[in-house]
């Protein structure tokens, strides 16, 4: 799958009444899950042409990946970019992924950067991981380690095992007040997230 990240390392929506009737979009992505392509087509398309965020994401995803569907860059960003901007974290966090591999647009890590943290301010594991890396090896942003730590910790908070390791890494280059400085914004981050819900091991 291309869902993945080059580094080491919901608005509310109106639907016209009767549009996309029967149409289902948890079944649409649980169709996807399993493979069967055929029906998250079905299922999701048509809440997609209606304007529904998580249906337009998946349709976005069959596109990316080639499943389904002709592989298609362009459409991929299309319906993410839909997604994106009713705030749709993980479409957020894909448009992050296409940007930085230069995936149907210039390779821009300014452009991932800005994604990848409107998907981390909702707490949306891989993008805060992300982030936290671009921000420690200063790749789209101004190399800044004590806000990469700050990440790791939330990431670590949320459940990523390898965020701990990497947020100690990056503790062994910073003062213990910078240490606790980054604890206190992460700490303010957190507070802003629904962390039980956002938790990796409950999102797999």
């Amino acid at each position: 799958m291309r869902d993945l990240i080059r580094f080491v390392s919901m608005a509310a929506i109106l639907v016209l009444p009767f549009a996309g009737q029967g149409a289902d979009v948890d079944k649409g992505l649980e169709a996807y899950n399993v493979g069967d392509y055929e029906t998250s087509i079905a299922e999701c398309q048509p809440l997609a042409d209606e304007g529904v965020a998580a249906a337009q994401f998946c349709i976005g995803r069959l596109y990316a990946n080639g499943f389904g569907v002709p592989m298609d860059d362009a459409q991929a960003l299309h319906w993410y970019g839909l997604a994106a901007d009713q705030g749709y974290a993980e479409a957020q966090y894909n448009l992050g992924v296409m940007h930085a591999n230069g995936w149907g647009v210039e390779m821009n890590d300014d452009a991932a950067a800005v994604f990848y943290r409107s998907a981390a301010e909702q707490g949306f594991v891989p993008a805060v991981l992300s982030l936290a890396e671009i921000c420690h090896f200063g790749m789209g942003v101004k190399e800044d380690i004590v806000d990469a730590y700050a990440w790791y910790v939330v990431a670590a908070e949320l459940g990523d095992m390898n965020a701990e390791f990497k947020r100690d890494a990056a503790a062994e280059k910073l003062s213990p007040e910078e240490v606790a400085s980054a604890q206190q914004v992460a700490k303010e981050r957190l507070a802003a997230i629904d962390v039980e819900s956002m938790r990796v091991d409950l999102l797999e």
